[in-house]
């Protein structure tokens, strides 16, 4: 703790299509980036933006949590950084909510669990405002929407979700604890033909949901079945993946959970 600093949490939602993911990037397009660049024309000495967490190219977030820290002589409260970053930032990024928090706060590591959904639409046609932000799969009849409930439902539970996850090739692969919990699932009828699954864990790892979700159009497919869906979770093929990843248009952070 440095008595020197000033902590603030910020709660923010972005529109993930325009940027290649969260996490910065060298080339500097992507949701930390461009925070980054307006914390810094407010306050120049402004430390580094830290999130709860990694959402991939296009996926958005309602509801991502980060925070940072400035000189505490700098008097700005929680309302002052709202206005100011939203002043300095593109539409597609908003922050809701600022405020003052102790030091021992920290977005990732507090952390204790998320909630993501993947919405996806089912009419023949895609209606435009959706595009980029559902997954059109006009082959799924009302019938089969029961059935991608049962998948939801193994997927419930302390399972090894290896198979689930893509490989970062950051050398730490094989070594990566993939246990992860997953605490519910829903499956949601929004309006006609348009629908969400929820998710909701206390971590997930790399691609985690949209392998979960392609994995339940791979069953309604007959490319695998539930008992497979039950080998791969128990992890009995370490070096088997699910057999589709769905893409990221439908996937958004829904919430950060804290004690």
């Amino acid at each position: 703790m440095n008595p020197e600093l000033q902590r603030f949490r910020i709660d923010l939602a972005y529109d993930g299509r325009p940027y290649e993911g969260w996490q910065s990037q060298p080339g500097g397009n992507t949701v930390q980036d461009v925070l980054q660049l307006a914390l810094h024309r407010i306050c120049p000495e402004a430390g580094r933006l830290q999130g709860s967490g990694r959402t991939d190219s296009g996926v958005s977030a309602e509801n991502q949590v980060a925070h940072f820290d400035v000189p505490a002589e700098w008097r700005m409260q929680g309302d002052d950084w709202r206005k100011a970053l939203n002043a300095n930032l593109p539409a597609a990024i908003r922050v809701y909510g600022c405020q003052a928090v102790t030091s021992d706060f920290h977005a990732r590591f507090s952390a204790v669990g998320k909630t993501y959904r993947y919405r996806f639409h089912t009419a023949p046609v895609l209606p435009p405002l959706q595009a980029g932000l559902s997954w059109h799969l006009p082959w799924v009849s009302e019938e089969q929407i029961t059935e991608m409930t049962n998948v939801l439902q193994e997927i419930t539970g302390t399972h090894d979700f290896r198979s689930f996850s893509a490989n970062r090739n950051d050398g730490k692969d094989a070594d990566r604890n993939t246990t992860r919990t997953i605490f519910s699932t829903d499956l949601l009828k929004e309006k006609e033909n348009q629908y969400v699954i929820e998710v909701h864990g206390n971590g997930f790892l790399y691609k985690m949901v949209r392998f979960l979700v392609g994995t339940c159009t791979s069953h309604l497919r007959k490319k695998i079945t539930l008992e497979e869906i039950k080998e791969l979770l128990e992890g009995k093929y370490p070096e088997q993946k699910a057999p589709h990843c769905a893409p990221p248009d439908g996937l958004s952070l829904w919430q950060v959970h804290y004690d």
